[in-house]
């Protein structure tokens, strides 16, 4: 399984278990995801590790000083660095 952080702007959006579906964009170098519809948003991932499936689980939501951390689980194996 493959985990990827997002980054979630108010409490409550999403859930632990949430079936979500993300959408893909692209910048020169990098991609970044989006948990649909704007719920969260992922930090840029290298073009070389761009994830291959649009749905997940999510396997933990946690707030800190900075706000709210979703953690989601995609079924695809983790990227080689």
């Amino acid at each position: 399984m493959r985990s990827i952080e997002f980054k979630m702007e108010r409490e409550g959006l999403i859930h632990e278990g949430d079936h979500i579906r993300v959408t893909e964009g692209v910048l020169p170098s990098n991609y970044y995801y989006t948990i649909w519809p704007s719920l969260a948003m992922s930090g840029n991932i290298p073009l070389n590790q761009r994830l291959k499936t649009r749905e997940g689980i999510v396997t933990s939501v946690r707030e800190n000083e900075r706000g709210y951390y979703v953690t989601a689980e995609f079924d695809e194996p983790e990227p080689r660095h």
